[in-house]
């Protein structure tokens, strides 16, 4: 079922995930919302806090044309997609990075250049309560770092650079103004 996506502005955003204590059927309940919020708004992660709740809950489902190299061999040839990572730590990073265009389902229309690592290593509980660890490499390791932010109350807008922050300024304070406004509109 298709959730609401909350956006720039809505305080859930910042809010700190809390871990989940048993991986049941309301958190399976919870993934198969998320993923089919996050498929019928073309995106290729979501974290729970978008869709409104505070538990440390995260989507992604990465095309395998966006985890291939020039040869067409997979940078995560483990992973199976989707990815529903509960608890998520990231237990180790790259010192490599690579800067690339992100953009959020939370912030529609806006993108701006990231600066992540290249690798991360996470632990997480797999959908039915399992202790997983996992390697994921480029674009599946930036979209599981964005949706961690997202789970911490960090949003790709703290990563950006000053100059890219004043360029969007505009943008993200009519973002913030739509949401304060559709937020009193379902209040009332």
């Amino acid at each position: 079922m298709k959730k609401t996506i909350h956006t720039y502005g809505d305080a859930v955003l910042r809010k700190k995930a809390r871990p989940v204590e048993k991986v049941d059927d309301a958190i399976r309940a919870l993934v198969r919302d998320m993923l089919d919020t996050m498929r019928e708004e073309r995106g290729v992660g979501l974290a729970a806090e978008q869709v409104g709740e505070d538990v440390a809950v995260c989507v992604i489902e990465v095309p395998p044309e966006m985890d291939r190299d020039d040869k067409g061999l997979f940078f995560n040839p483990g992973a199976t997609m989707p990815l529903a990572l509960i608890n998520p730590k990231i237990v180790a990073a790259s010192r490599d990075t690579e800067t690339a265009e992100e953009g959020c389902l939370s912030f529609p229309g806006i993108y701006a250049p990231i600066t992540r690592p290249v690798e991360v290593t996470v632990e997480y509980l797999d959908t039915q309560g399992k202790a997983r660890a996992q390697t994921f490499r480029k674009f599946v390791a930036r979209a599981v770092q964005h949706e961690m932010d997202h789970l911490n109350g960090v949003l790709f807008v703290d990563h950006m650079s000053a100059l890219k922050k004043i360029a969007l300024a505009g943008q993200l304070k009519r973002l913030k103004r739509e949401t304060k406004e559709a937020m009193k509109e379902t209040n009332l």
